[in-house]
């Protein structure tokens, strides 16, 4: 029950509720509202459902004076203290107790459908929040327990003995079998190119063996350079003996030599 220092929240108000005196179960089967003078209820008022600690209170009042006619406390829905009929859903049951402990169950109806849904919707949200409130302070209780020391006590000590793992070589990368460099020469030094007082160059050519280069005497850095073809060595023969020879040297006579 709900205890003294606890406020009181309202929960759902409905202001027209029909009250009706139900026969008694003769067997297990559920309620039935078509067995109710639905015509005819015993009573009318209004609806005010109430909160006070995780206790819920339906309350049957005088829609004028507010006067209190039936209470009903509901611990849990569903549950004994409200049921559902088997054949309509603006009916239930309800458990009715007095100051003294006495309980009857009465049978309570609305006019309107949106009425009885509120009704239900109102009672499964307070009682939603009735667990949750119940899973919180069950995970504080589980929270304050002894909890497990796992420091170090005075003077007590760990010794870890890690090993040194032996350090691998790096596997060096393999070439992809592309040209590598060539080593240098030893002792560090490239020998120097023969000297040659005449630039002379040789092209290589297995089908012309009669390839020749002629230096030309007044020149000696002249390259020329002989063409495959027979006719033009022919040109150049003729053009080379068509240069005069030069004019032999004349000696003095002995008679010069004589006078001096």
């Amino acid at each position: 029950m709900a205890s003294e220092g606890e406020y009181e929240s309202i929960l759902c108000v409905k202001p027209d509720v029909n009250v009706y005196r139900i026969p008694p179960r003769a067997s297990n089967r559920g309620y039935r509202a078509a067995d109710w003078k639905l015509d005819t209820p015993d009573w009318t008022g209004r609806m005010r459902i109430t909160a006070k600690g995780k206790v819920a209170y339906i309350k049957l009042e005088d829609k004028v004076s507010g006067e209190l006619f039936a209470q009903a406390p509901v611990n849990e829905y569903p549950g004994i203290a409200v049921e559902t009929v088997s054949d309509s859903s603006r009916y239930f049951v309800l458990r009715i107790q007095d100051d003294n402990g006495r309980s009857a169950f009465i049978g309570v109806g609305f006019g309107d459908r949106g009425d009885a849904f509120d009704f239900n919707v109102a009672l499964q949200d307070h009682f939603k929040w009735v667990k949750q409130e119940n899973e919180i302070k069950s995970s504080q209780a589980a929270d304050s327990g002894p909890k497990l020391d796992l420091g170090f006590k005075e003077g007590q000590t760990i010794t870890l003995n890690i090993g040194q793992g032996k350090k691998r070589d790096k596997p060096r990368p393999q070439s992809s079998g592309g040209l590598g460099l060539l080593p240098p020469p030893p002792g560090g030094k490239i020998a120097p190119p023969p000297s040659s007082n005449h630039n002379t160059v040789q092209p290589s050519g297995g089908a012309q063996t009669g390839c020749l280069l002629e230096l030309d005497s007044s020149n000696s850095n002249t390259v020329v350079q002989s063409n495959p073809s027979s006719d033009l060595w022919g040109d150049f023969s003729s053009s080379a003996s068509s240069v005069p020879p030069p004019a032999p040297r004349q000696e003095p006579s002995s008679g010069n030599w004589v006078q001096f």
